[in-house]
C-alpha cells in the first residue's frame, strides 16, 4: 500500500469501530437478558453465561495469562500492519476486525474478571459465545483465505 495515512486511518478508525460496536452489544444483549428479555427462535436463542476461560471454557480463570497473550498479538497484528508496506486495505480492514474482538474479550477480563456469552446457537451443540468471538472467527477466516488467494 502506498498510502500509509490511509493504512493507519483503516487500521484505527476500523479497529476503533469494530471494538465499540462489540463491547456496545455485549452490554445491551446482557441488560436485556438479566431483565427478563428473552429472544429464541429455531437458529438461536439469548442465554447469558460468564465464561472465565477461553473458547470451550478451555483454561478457566486463567484471566491474567488471556490478558497478557490478547494485548501482545493484537500488539503484534498492528506492528505487522505498520512493517508491511505493500499490505492491501483489505486484509488491514480484517485485521482490525481480528484485535477488535480480540481486545473486546481482553476489556471484559480485565473490567469484569470474565468475558460475557449470549449467543447460543440451537441446531447444533456448540458452546455459547458473544459477538468479539464472531469477529474473531470471521477475521481469522479472512485472514486464511486471503492469504491462500493472494500468496505470491
Amino acid at each position: 500500500m502506498k498510502n500509509s495515512v490511509a493504512k493507519y486511518f483503516c487500521l484505527i478508525g476500523s479497529f476503533i469501530f469494530w471494538l465499540f460496536l462489540a463491547l456496545f452489544s455485549s452490554k445491551l444483549i446482557v441488560d436485556n437478558v438479566t431483565s427478563g428479555h428473552h429472544y429464541s427462535n429455531a437458529v438461536f436463542s439469548l442465554t447469558y453465561l460468564k465464561n472465565s476461560g477461553a473458547a470451550f471454557s478451555l483454561l478457566e480463570n486463567a484471566r491474567e495469562f488471556f490478558i497478557i497473550v490478547a494485548v501482545a498479538f493484537t500488539t503484534l497484528l498492528f506492528v505487522y500492519v505498520h512493517n508491511n508496506k505493500s499490505i492491501h486495505l483489505f486484509s488491514v480492514s480484517f485485521i482490525a476486525l481480528l484485535s477488535a474482538g480480540i481486545m473486546a474479550n481482553c476489556h471484559e477480563r480485565i473490567v469484569l474478571g470474565y468475558v460475557r456469552d449470549y449467543i447460543h446457537l440451537n441446531f447444533i451443540n456448540f458452546p455459547v459465545f458473544n459477538v468479539a468471538d464472531v469477529f474473531i472467527m470471521v477475521g481469522v477466516i479472512a485472514l486464511i483465505v486471503i492469504l491462500l488467494v493472494y500468496r505470491k
